[in-house]
């Protein structure tokens, strides 16, 4: 499998653009969540020589503005896209979707979306003090498994854990937003050691992370850290 970087917080060429939020299009049809604005999105979309209309599925990892943001732009573009999302997604969230024409399938528990992809179904995370629904994606390949994250809200290691609890292999690759961005480096620590703990083999921490995090991830990972720029193209 094929993960193409459309979106995030740093840019392996100018030509790309670069905000707060992510966008990875997995396989050529499968895109998880679409960065915090459309233009940005378009133009990252076509300067990475993918076609809108190949694109058969997104999935909105939550309900934020940071990954929301280029989705009805793309919908505009391909109202035939099938859009995945939680069961307690906002209703102005769900109007939208199916304003544009477009199916709704919302994600309570784990389960397959196409052969070998698979979502966590929705988990309970927080923000702010509120109750946040969340899915993640796993990719399952030769290699391993690879869980990619919007922004882990209900926790990067229970989203793993529920991951090994639902589909057997090893874990290849942790991948995406994992909130540590306002963590202290003794929380990142015990994160760190749990990782390894769990023989998770490669990190790529993003968006939300945090820069001290992603200092430590890289130290503790070395050749075995990946840094995500939009434009990249990451072989699983």
């Amino acid at each position: 499998m094929e993960i193409k970087i459309l979106f995030d917080n740093a840019a392996a060429d100018k030509k790309f653009s670069t905000g707060w939020g992510l966008s990875y299009l997995i396989d050529g049809d499968i895109l998880f969540d679409t960065g915090d604005k459309p233009k940005p999105l378009l133009k990252n979309i076509k300067n990475a020589g993918v076609n809108i209309s190949d694109i058969k599925r997104v999935v909105i990892s939550h309900d934020h503005w940071d990954h929301t943001g280029g989705l009805w732009a793309l919908l505009k573009e391909n109202p035939k896209l099938k859009v995945y999302g939680c069961p307690d997604f906002s209703k102005s969230f769900k109007k939208k979707v199916k304003a544009a024409g477009c199916e709704l399938i919302e994600n309570d528990s784990f389960g397959e979306i196409r052969k070998n992809i698979y979502t966590t179904g929705s988990m309970a995370g927080k923000y702010l003090g509120l109750y946040l629904p969340e899915q993640s994606l796993v990719l399952k390949t030769p290699k391993g498994l690879t869980v990619l994250t919007g922004c882990a809200h209900p926790g990067i290691i229970n989203i793993i854990e529920k991951v090994r609890e639902n589909i057997a292999g090893n874990i290849y690759l942790a991948f995406g937003g994992f909130h540590l961005g306002n963590s202290f480096k003794k929380t990142i620590a015990k994160i760190l050691e749990k990782f390894k703990e769990l023989k998770i083999e490669k990190a790529a921490p993003s968006h939300c992370s945090g820069q001290k995090a992603m200092d430590m991830f890289k130290e503790e990972y070395g050749e075995d850290f990946i840094e995500i720029k939009v434009g990249d193209t990451i072989e699983i």
